[in-house]
């Protein structure tokens, strides 16, 4: 791979460098920066192709044998803690394993698997693929035998079907058409691995989520009457909530509206109000009858 940052990549790592640069990129790396790390992991590509090193038996003693042949007779590339980024990349997709890790289980496997999918062939940057990891995890888990292995030959539409009705219960709405959308995408990567014998995505329902939908509705005539009854007009006080909630009420004039009214704003013969609106418009408003007499009391 040749021109990505003008570094030329080659070895078993190659198909992770574009995932690793787009990591760098969302992490805030300038390129000059970004371009040092690819650099290390070209080094460590072409170090593993020449000792015959799968990427999968990379533990802590050939991190340190690469140290010490390789990048020791690169001065530039002799950072401290420079291989940071780069191996918690690697790890992250499941590519190097985390030193002194646990066997893992054939779930995590699996997740491990879809990890590198949605990296390398469908373009995810490692933050996104890690949140539909996270997503799909509990669907995975569900499909797991007493034993740990995975019964997904098994897998029916109404297991789907079931799955996302009761996850979205617990969800807000946002989290829950995130969780769809991941688990699409996993059926899909399950029926091309030939892990499920029939496109199950199709059967995994949207989520209905509309803009405005958690505006709160208007009060109903019994509670605006509790609520006009509740201001106590022997007061000045009072009358001027009456005055206030009469206009908000009677007219919809917004509450900007209501507080910019001024004195001069009254026309008491003509019983009209003068109300400023959005931008320039005047607007010419019938005075309520309470309304005046709040204000004449």
């Amino acid at each position: 791979m040749k021109g990505l940052l003008g570094v030329r990549v080659s070895g078993p790592l190659a198909r992770y460098a574009p995932g690793f640069v787009a990591e760098l990129v969302e992490a805030g790396y300038r390129p000059n920066a970004a371009a040092v790390q690819l650099r290390l992991l070209a080094h460590l590509s072409r170090w593993l192709e020449r000792e015959g090193i799968d990427p999968g038996d990379v533990r802590e003693r050939e991190i340190a044998r690469f140290r010490e042949e390789d990048l020791a007779r690169v001065r530039s590339l002799r950072i401290a803690g420079g291989l940071v980024p780069l191996l918690a990349y690697l790890r992250g997709l499941g590519v190097v394993p985390v030193a002194d890790e646990p066997a893992l289980s054939n779930v995590e496997l699996l997740l491990a698997r879809y990890r590198e999918y949605l990296v390398c062939e469908r373009g995810l940057t490692a933050g996104t693929a890690r949140g539909y990891i996270d997503c799909v995890r509990p669907f995975v888990s569900s499909r797991a035998r007493e034993d740990g292995e995975l019964d997904l030959a098994g897998l029916t539409p109404r297991d789907v079907l079931g799955f996302v009705l009761a996850d979205c219960e617990r969800r807000p709405r946002r989290s829950a058409k995130l969780m769809v959308t991941a688990l699409r995408s996993l059926l899909r990567f399950l029926h091309v691995e030939g892990m499920i014998d029939r496109p199950l995505a199709q059967v995994v329902p949207s989520v209905a989520f509309w803009r405005l939908q958690g505006l709160p509705r208007g009060l109903d005539s019994d509670h605006v009457r509790a609520l006009l009854e509740s201001c106590d007009t022997d007061t000045t006080n009072g009358r001027r909530d009456l005055a206030i909630l009469l206009l908000l009420v009677r007219l919809g004039m917004r509450r900007g509206e209501v507080a910019r009214l001024r004195l001069e704003d009254i026309d008491w013969r003509a019983g009209e109000l003068v109300v400023l609106g959005k931008g320039p418009r005047v607007e010419r408003l019938p005075l309520p009858t309470g309304v005046s007499y709040c204000t004449s009391v």
